[in-house]
């Protein structure tokens, strides 16, 4: 039933599902799609290619067992981190199998498959979702496959200062169109990092029309209700992010985890004083790594400035740590080194790690044996595998995230009756619905019209041929008159389309409904609807559909029919 082109077959542009089995995804192969990043498919299908780059091909059985050993023999403070996560999840109030699985946390053998994500409005992006279903079942495999207890950890990144990232979220309405919400700017949004805003009383407005503009479903109130106990005005934005997630994922034993807890940074207080003790090293060697990557045909993620610190001053705002010469700075206040090292030792809640030094810290706190990856999370980590070194922390298996497009029954049976390629899809125009609708025209009809066009371009080039010979003057008026019956042609062609649309109505409210589903606003579905969007049509049951349905394999972008 697969429509998928195999490893071997050249890219193309790839066919909608044609199964007749709605039930059963349809693999894609990723680099077929326009939208994607070239790396994506050569890690997925030439990972030798890029080995040097990274810890293991996570595709092999024997490099995960591998991550598990160095994993396991890394020393780690396994009772301090359980320690913070249940201090997090008590104030959260997370479900038991969160807990439960925190608790697992102190014990030395436990490993962990980490994800993450920017606190986003209302749980962020449907691959928000994608990311924790694929550390939950990479975390199953895992711990079946090599007997150890393996956690998935969701790691809730809210230290940067960029509000406009978050504040927004994408819905379809009960007429499949979207409608993007947006939270009103808190006290002090755009300067102060995520994690230090806190939502008002506006709030409740926001919620109020999101409510407003989903369809009612079964579902519904379920939303209504989770939405509203996690942003409500007084929570800290993070925390919000990370009460709905532990609610809709906590039941399936996802620890979610706020990394700007004052307490993790004492706990890694040993790599921003590293990272002091040799400014520039990680930049350097990130930057080395990016010209391995571009020289090898990707384009690096990061391009750090030479000698860049690869941490930021927290004091209200988030400030760079720039060097200057041979002194430092932060944001625009010079500053010592030494002064620097001291803070980092004795308050390390005063740092943030940047880009390139995040995944050291979260390796540093968390036995982390593979990271879940998004397609620019993929190309960076790339970059980082002298800094691992460097920091001495095993480096993870690198895993791309699940991707895929979630499409209802109706959207299905369209595709797979019409075979329109998904990236004609992507068009915001109505040049795919045109050509669609002028395939449905009668045979006899389209052939009249083709057979007056060839008539009438024979008869007039034979006239004007024949016109130099009478007047040379009238060759122009002559091809004139062509061009006016040319274009005279073209728009009767027009109107026999529209006549065609007017017909088919249905066949155009196929169209565009599956259109708003696939490309919400031109883009793909799963980086621009909200979770809300599916929670709502489809309840908690979503998840365990996608922990049942989506494959674990890489290098597909799968059509799910739910």
């Amino acid at each position: 039933m697969s429509a998928e082109p195999t490893a071997s077959e050249p890219p193309g542009s790839p066919a909608a599902p044609r199964a007749a089995d709605e039930s059963v995804p349809t693999g894609i192969d990723v680099r077929t799609l326009e939208w994607m990043r070239p790396l994506l498919g050569e890690y997925a299908f030439n990972f030798q290619h890029v080995a040097p780059l990274y810890a293991g091909d996570p595709a092999s059985k024997e490099a995960w067992a591998g991550a598990v050993r160095r994993s396991q023999a890394h020393r780690r403070d396994a009772a301090g981190i359980a320690a913070l996560i249940a201090a997090q999840q008590e104030r959260r109030g997370a479900p038991p199998p969160a807990r439960e699985a925190g608790a697992r946390l102190a014990d030395p053998r436990t490993v962990v498959v980490a994800t993450g994500q920017q606190a986003g409005a209302f749980g962020g992006p449907l691959f928000t979702l994608l990311k924790a279903i694929t550390a939950i079942q990479l975390s199953q495999r895992a711990s079946a496959e090599h007997g150890v207890p393996v956690v998935p950890v969701f790691w809730v990144d809210a230290e940067d200062h960029d509000w406009e990232e978050v504040r927004s979220c994408t819905v379809l309405d009960a007429e499949f169109q979207p409608k993007t919400l947006t939270l009103a700017d808190p006290e002090g949004a755009g300067e102060r990092p995520v994690a230090q805003l806190r939502l008002d009383d506006r709030v409740e407005r926001t919620i109020e029309e999101l409510a407003a503009v989903l369809a009612p479903t079964d579902f519904t109130s379920w939303v209504n209700e989770g939405i509203r106990a996690a942003y409500r005005p007084g929570a800290g934005m993070a925390e919000a992010f990370c009460t709905w997630i532990e609610r809709v994922l906590g039941p399936h034993g996802l620890v979610v985890f706020e990394a700007a807890d004052p307490v993790a940074k004492r706990l890694a207080a040993s790599v921003f004083v590293r990272e002091l003790e040799s400014p520039g090293r990680t930049a350097a060697l990130a930057a080395s790594a990016g010209a391995q990557l571009a020289a090898r045909g990707h384009q690096p993620q990061v391009v750090p400035q030479p000698g860049s610190v690869s941490l930021f001053h927290l004091d209200g705002a988030r400030l760079p740590i720039r060097r200057d010469g041979d002194r430092f700075l932060v944001g625009d206040t010079p500053v010592t080194l030494d002064t620097l090292r001291q803070e980092a030792r004795t308050d390390p809640s005063r740092f943030s790690p940047n880009v390139l030094l995040r995944p050291i810290v979260q390796d540093t706190l968390f036995p982390t044996i593979c990271y879940v990856a998004g397609p620019s999370e993929l190309a960076y980590l790339g970059q980082l595998r002298g800094v691992y070194e460097i920091f001495g922390i095993p480096m993870p298996l690198i895993y791309p995230r699940a991707t895929a497009t979630i499409i209802d029954g109706a959207a299905a049976r369209f595709l797979s009756r019409h075979h329109v390629p998904l990236n004609e899809l992507r068009l915001r125009d109505e040049s795919a619905l045109n050509r669609l609708l002028q395939a449905q025209l009668p045979p006899e009809l389209e052939q009249s019209l083709k057979d007056a066009d060839d008539t009438m371009r024979v008869a007039l080039q034979r006239v004007i041929n024949a016109m130099p010979a009478l007047d040379p003057t009238l060759a122009g008026a002559a091809k004139t008159t062509m061009a006016k019956m040319e274009h005279d042609l073209r728009a009767l062609q027009g109107k026999v389309i529209q006549a065609a649309k007017r017909r088919d109505e249905t066949l155009r409210r196929q169209f565009t409904r599956a259109q708003a589903q696939i490309f919400p606003l031109g883009q793909p579905q799963e980086r621009t609807l909200t979770l809300v969007f599916f929670l709502n049509r489809y309840g908690p049951a979503l998840v365990d559909a996608l922990l049942r349905e989506l494959p674990l394999q890489m290098g597909k972008h799968w059509m799910l029919t739910l």
